[in-house]
């Protein structure tokens, strides 16, 4: 044994490392320009869309900070990261709307509607955030794998490796090697929620010894104490605004080749990675029962603990491959879709507008760079993972009043962006540092004096310029294949990429019976939600409407299934 790992370990992190290597350096074949380092020229299908989803919403911070919860509070854990559950039958109506702006960052949108103060502050911001969550899930594959190996492989050591890793297959084919590892990945990230469930569940003898030992409270969906159904429902509302501007999902939303493989796969990519996560909240409850003795500090050790114990040799190097996969599959999306704030909203904007293909994606390469040496210093400093998850849920909601404004409203304009992001923080700041109020209660304070603040200041100001309102909503009306009309109307097309409608004999997707026609299916409810008493008809909406309301059965079945899991041996 050397460094706490077998020589089969090693082989198969070997492995591992060398297929992956070698996947990005294939794919940079594919990669002759900016749009394909960025976007994968919207290339992608149904499969890759749904596995990028997956993988990049997936990353090794997750595991370690949900059952970090669960060790001390049980099932209501998984809050840490089911406080998505709700909100993901909304990725079925948002989706579209990325892909028909035709946008390559989020700075674009803020841009094009509120002009070009407000894509500065979302750059900036938009950056930050991809350092602050690189940072975050670094940190959280380094703190398991230094449990795993019992502390031979320190910390710093698994943070600067996987670095290593992934910048070199992310530099060399961009988020074309992001979205084909992703698709290998997602299959270790899926061993890496289930793997240890059977060896955990032999070594307490049963589910009954989980029920005899721990109290009831521990098997309930929320706590009396960190997790109540008050924090719940707060970061439930505030993750509906703060998840339409993370930075990445102008890609995962929108760089499929059609409308309905971009719907499917933030939707269903993520809808794996909830059920996923029901693995990781019953490790930490395992945990508890087999390791006590953690104090509240040491608790996100609880999951690299289990692994390190009891996994066999090999399954452990199978386990850290895994881990790795997972930071991986994030980090070098997060990496690429960073380096695309700064290359085409700063390089190109402000520095050389007129600069060529090949000097933008060397730009774009040394910004990767930037970004995760941004990434490695909160590595470092972040004190927890679960305090740098609390930070970044209320980093996004400043700006994503505005997105929801800039959608629905067309009367929201720059200053009421403004004002409502500057309200938003000093509320923030003032009840954190000021009063010490818990995370709910900030919620509770800064949402709606955001919103309030963004339709007064909005109503009493200056509107923005109508031309620049007519190319946005001429975007947002017209469906993904019919970049023709766009260019009748001389609306500009940021990147178009390999845009595919929906087929002309069955304009429709998978669930829906019979045969449509050119028109239908074509209306968005959340771009016509003040319109739609003049506008809503059944054809219009369809693929809205079954999509969402698949999608919310989904979400009571995950529920009830993880009710029943929690009653076995009761």
């Amino acid at each position: 044994m050397v460094f706490g790992l077998y020589f089969i370990d090693y082989l198969v992190i070997l492995v591992y490392f060398a297929g992956i290597g070698w996947i990005g350096w294939w794919t940079k074949r594919m990669v002759k320009s900016s749009d394909d380092f960025f976007m994968g020229n919207r290339r992608f299908g149904k499969f890759l869309m749904i596995m990028q989803g997956f993988g990049v919403g997936t990353h090794t911070d997750q595991p370690v900070s949900v059952s970090g919860a669960a060790y001390t509070g049980g099932l209501s854990g998984i809050w840490f990261q089911w406080l998505w559950m709700f909100i993901t039958p909304f990725y079925w109506l948002i989706a579209p709307i990325y892909r028909r702006l035709r946008y390559v960052t989020m700075s674009d949108f803020f841009e094009e509607r509120f002009g070009k103060s407000m894509s500065i502050l979302y750059t900036i911001s938009g950056m930050l955030f991809f350092c602050m969550y690189i940072g975050l899930m670094l940190k959280g594959t380094g703190l398991t794998i230094e449990g795993i190996t019992h502390g031979n492989l320190s910390e710093e050591f698994v943070i600067i490796l996987t670095t290593l890793m992934f910048l070199f297959y992310g530099l060399a084919g961009g988020l074309i090697a992001a979205a084909f590892t992703d698709a290998i990945q997602g299959i270790f990230i899926l061993i890496l929620s289930f793997l240890l469930i059977p060896f955990a569940i032999k070594a307490l003898g049963g589910m009954a010894t989980v029920h005899e030992t721990l109290p009831d409270e521990m098997f309930k969906l929320f706590s009396n104490n960190e997790i109540t159904g008050f924090f719940v429902l707060m970061v439930v509302i505030n993750g509906l605004f703060g998840i339409t501007v993370q930075p990445h999902h102008m890609a995962i939303g929108g760089s499929g080749k059609t409308e309905i493989a971009c719907r499917s796969g933030w939707t269903y990519g993520n809808f794996i990675k909830r059920f996923a996560t029901m693995g990781w909240v019953f490790l930490g409850v395992f945990a508890a029962v087999l390791y006590p003795g953690l104090v509240f500090a040491e608790r996100e050790q609880a999951f690299g603990i289990l692994a390190g114990n009891l996994l066999p040799a090999g399954f452990v190097g199978l386990m850290v491959a895994s881990l790795i996969a997972a930071v991986m599959s994030s980090c070098d999306a997060f990496m690429i879709h960073g380096s695309a704030l700064y290359t085409r909203n700063v390089y190109k904007s402000y520095r050389k507008p007129d600069a060529s293909q090949k000097q933008l994606l060397r730009t774009g390469r040394l910004a990767s760079l930037a970004i995760v040496a941004g990434g490695l210093i909160f590595a470092f400093i972040f004190p927890s993972v679960i305090d740098g998850l609390k930070i970044l849920w209320k980093f996004t909601a400043y700006l994503g009043v505005a997105f929801w404004f800039g959608i629905i409203w067309k009367k929201s304009n720059r200053y009421g962006a403004w004002a409502s992001v500057v309200v938003m923080i000093l509320a923030s700041v003032y009840t954190e540092y000021v009063l010490d109020w818990s995370l709910p209660k900030q919620i509770l304070a800064y949402l709606p004096l955001g919103i309030f603040t963004m339709w007064l200041v909005s109503l009493l100001t200056r509107p923005e310029p109508k031309e620049k309102l007519r190319q946005f909503y001429t975007l947002l009306d017209t469906p993904v294949g019919k970049e023709s009309e766009l260019r009748a109307q001389d609306v500009e097309i940021k990147l178009e990429g390999i845009s595919e409608g929906k087929p002309k004999e069955s304009r429709r997707p998978w669930f829906l019976p019979g045969k449509g026609t050119e028109e239908e299916s074509d209306g968005l409810i959340l771009v016509d939600l003040l319109s739609l008493g003049k506008k809503f008809s059944w054809k219009r909406y369809r693929v809205d409407i079954i999509g969402f309301a698949v999608a919310s059965l989904i979400v009571g079945l995950l529920l009830s299934l993880l009710i029943f899991l929690a009653r076995l041996g009761a």
